[in-house]
């Protein structure tokens, strides 16, 4: 078994089937998901996937569960903004948002929550000075 090989999919949780797929598909511009027979319904993104099931309890992760990387992180922040995303803020210690942006190490992130409280995430990789 080769796990580098396979492919990848991140399972997140759904109180409201419907109100999360108009959110991935509208929002997020996401192609229409493919409904399992199970009740789940998975998005391909890039090389992995996003499955949405059910869970009418609904979980509360206190971390980014999915991060998309793109070229451009203020375009990508501007175009989700302009189709109803809000993205969060933060001014802490040693984290701080500037235009939804924080700079962390190697990367630019901003963060977002969809309607079912999972925390997404934005990231840009910043070129090293060696490159």
């Amino acid at each position: 078994m080769e796990l580098n090989a396979s492919q990848v999919t991140v399972m997140l949780p759904v109180r409201d089937l419907a109100r999360a797929r108009d959110f991935y598909e509208r929002a997020l511009a996401l192609p229409v998901g493919e409904q399992r027979l199970d009740g789940k319904v998975v998005y391909r993104c890039g090389g992995c996937e996003v499955a949405l099931f059910p869970k009418p309890e609904g979980t509360k992760a206190e971390h980014t569960a999915v991060s998309f990387r793109v070229d451009d992180i203020r375009a990508a922040i501007a175009e989700l903004e302009s189709r109803g995303v809000v993205f969060a803020d933060y001014d802490l210690p040693g984290f701080r948002t500037v235009g939804h942006v924080c700079v962390l190490g190697s990367e630019k992130a901003a963060w977002f929550n969809d309607p079912e409280g999972n925390i997404l995430c934005l990231h840009e990789d910043i070129p090293s000075a060696a490159a």
